[in-house]
């Protein structure tokens, strides 16, 4: 590990101008390309105390050796200038791009003396017309079978073409009059070249000139009483509508633009694009970026900018890119773009109508692509078995972890306390065995003596289930030879309920994770001391930093980025949190559906509202004074007092009851019926669904 300082530059050696800077390892490897509109400033945030930097910064800083610099005279320069060099030593440490470049275009070759319609990929020619992209190369196909009715352009390879004109003999396609046979002179090169221009310019949205020619066409070969040419120019007709409804009218006025959205986490972002063309989406695509850099939302934007229009020129730049945040500064962009088109184009946010509804489908589409993702990762044996081993490593654990539990708290300021309890076995959710707690006592004011309190609740269970059903067979190890990390079965023991279903704690973990930081960690480990359990491993996910605490350690086990094992620790901590806050959510909304303002006469949704927020919770509410509930905006003296005297007669609720044993239950939820994926933004829909009786 290098120490920054040994390779800072002098100072005044860096210049105060716009620039880009290369970071080297000590064997001259470009790791990181960056551009500043000042050199100076941007180069000194690199070389502060290490502890103030980001941790993936702090990676970089000291895994570079030597840094240096070219000025340019503007932005733009700079701009230009970062896209050739991230381009030629892709370096380790600048956004990566994952399924870039693979897909499928329509694509015209002009540059040819025959133009030829066939599906291409990779990296564009000079002089071939490219339409799209599209999703499959099927799609492609499809749109050119109905296409070729219309417009006979040459669609074989050189090799067909020459042995057709050599034999004097068409291919199939010229004999069922989907091409028009160049090769054996049925059609000059020129006239040839003018039907794929019609072809292209009906593939680039000048539609209604072309489709209105052809109903004249009908017309006069109908009044002619030419019938037979007629039902030919129909069926064309016809074949050409149906392949302008595969893309759909989105945007009105001929609209051309990009529309650009981004759905992301700590790790990874996914990048969706729609090209519309003619008011049409003619094209989709996206990938996959691992955010290995420090990034916001609007450098990513920036980033694929870059990649989309990086080698592209002309009308291949539309005239509007509608994008989720801009980059900062947005100028140097945006006069890039327009040096690339050749003419303005307009870089914005749309606020409002048709271009915001059709943002907010490309954003679905993000957040569907990064779920995706995560899912067919998450769903890898290979991947989940490696995830496992790093995390054994990495926590110097005897066994891989096979039943993980993660817990969290969620409230809303410090009222309706509630945590959740998520189970991953062998890397994959078990959601039939997510439990969720509410928090006793005044543990809810402090995250810490919550996560203590449902530590020892939770523990305390599974050792009177364990109490219960006897001791474990004699040197046994519970998750030893069975299926996920199971438990083995005491002989002449059982661990299931009377209806079949497993008792609700009798399994305990090889690994507890909590979600937060170093407080969080230790109340957990000082709950299990505290009941003398010592043969499971506790560690912490603190989110903003994605580092990993354990017990007694001053330091946290930085895993890295791309760890497989650090994304299952992610997946298994936004569950908990997924989890949990649903749970809070449908427990504060049934306390406002059942407050006892309700039974206030002439006190709306609004004032209830703002009574809330005035106080903070019910609960200090009702033990306002009525002058202190007067200072409310609204509430007047005689409402202060009738909603006092509702507070007054509100009876607290009676526990929940067992009716099968009589005895009043705590606060332990049932199992709940988690909504989502592992790994999915957290939900705000309607509450999750309980089996069992609330408590």
């Amino acid at each position: 590990m290098a120490d920054p300082s040994s390779y800072r530059p002098k100072p005044g050696e860096i210049p105060d101008s716009p620039g880009v800077y290369r970071f080297r390892d000590e064997h001259r490897r470009v790791i990181y390309v960056g551009k500043a509109k000042s050199l100076r400033q941007r180069l000194a945030n690199y070389f502060q105390d290490l502890a103030g930097l980001h941790p993936r910064t702090r990676s970089m800083v000291t895994t570079a050796a030597s840094v240096e610099w070219t000025v340019v005279s503007t932005e733009v320069e700079a701009l230009q200038l970062e896209y050739s060099w991230i381009k030629e030593y892709d370096p380790r440490f600048n956004v990566k791009y994952r399924d870039d470049k693979s897909y499928p275009y329509l694509a015209v070759t002009m540059n040819e003396e025959f133009p030829r319609v066939q599906v291409m990929r990779g990296h564009k020619k000079k002089g071939v017309r490219y339409f799209g992209p599209y999703a499959h190369a099927w799609a492609i196909r499809d749109t050119v079978d109905l296409m070729l009715r219309v417009f006979p352009v040459r669609t074989c390879s050189a090799g067909v073409f020459k042995n057709a004109a050599r034999t004097g003999r068409p291919c199939l396609l010229g004999y069922i009059d989907k091409c028009s046979a160049p090769c054996v002179d049925r059609i000059s090169a020129e006239d040839h070249r003018e039907l794929a221009e019609e072809f292209c310019d009906f593939m680039a949205g000048r539609t209604g000139t072309y489709l209105r020619r052809l109903e004249r066409r009908m017309a006069d070969a109908a009044e002619e009483m030419e019938y037979e040419r007629a039902a030919r120019l129909r069926d064309d007709i016809g074949a050409l509508k149906k392949a302008m409804e595969k893309n759909a009218v989105v945007l009105a006025d001929a609209t051309d633009a990009d529309l650009i959205a981004v759905a992301e986490d700590e790790l990874e972002a996914a990048v969706q694009i729609f090209h519309v063309r003619g008011g049409r989406v003619r094209g989709q695509r996206g990938w996959v970026t691992d955010k290995v850099e420090e990034i916001t939302t609007g450098a990513l934007v920036e980033h694929a900018l870059q990649q989309l229009y990086g080698e592209e020129t002309g009308d291949a730049v539309p005239r509007e890119v509608l994008v989720p945040a801009l980059p900062d500064p947005v100028e140097p962009v945006q006069q890039w773009l327009t040096e690339r088109r050749g003419s303005g184009v307009s870089l914005r946010i749309p606020q409002r109508g048709d271009k915001k509804a059709l943002m907010e489908t490309v954003e679905r589409n993000a957040q569907q692509a990064l779920v995706l993702h995560k899912t067919k990762r998450a769903s890898d044996l290979t991947t989940r078995s490696r995830a496992l081993e790093e995390i054994t490593d990495a926590l110097e654990l005897d066994s891989a972890p096979l039943r993980i539990e993660c817990y969290d708290i969620s409230h809303l300021q410090g009222d309706d306390v509630v945590a959740s309890m998520v189970v991953f076995e062998d890397g994959l959710a078990r959601k039939s065995e997510y439990r969720r707690f509410q928090i006793k006592g005044f543990a809810g004011q402090d995250d810490v003596r919550s996560m203590h309190e449902v530590i020892t609740r939770r523990f305390r269970r599974y050792l009177a289930e364990k109490e219960r059903t006897g001791e474990w067979t004699d040197g046994e190890d519970p998750g030893a030879g069975t299926p996920a990390g199971g438990l083995a079965e005491p002989p002449g023991n059982t661990l299931t309920e009377d209806d079949g279903r497993p008792r609700r704690f009798a399994y305990p973990p090889q690994l507890v994770v909590v979600d937060g930081g170093a407080p969080q960690v230790a109340a957990a480990r000082r709950a299990l001391d505290e009941l003398g359990i010592d043969d499971i491993a506790v560690c912490g996910l603190a989110k903003r930093l994605e580092e990993v605490w354990v017990p007694g350690d001053d330091d946290p086990v930085v895993l890295p980025r791309s760890s497989e094992g650090l994304y299952l620790l992610q997946r298994v901590r936004d569950e908990a949190h997924r989890f949990a806050i649903t749970y809070q959510r449908a427990k504060r909304a049934r306390r406002f559906r059942a407050s006892p303002l309700d039974d206030v006469p002439g006190l709306g949704e609004t004032r209830k509202q703002a009574l809330i927020k005035h106080f903070g919770s019910l609960k200090k509410l009702r033990s306002a004074t009525i002058d202190q509930i007067c200072e409310v905006p609204g509430i007047g003296r005689k409402t202060a007092e009738t909603i006092a005297g509702a507070l007054a007669r509100a009876a607290p609720a009676a526990p929940a009851v067992n009716t099968a044993t009589g005895e009043i239950m705590d606060d332990t939820e049932e199992p709940g019926q988690a909504t989502g994926s592992p790994g999915e933004p957290v939900s705000t829909g309607a509450p999750d669904e309980r089996r069992g009786q609330e408590r």
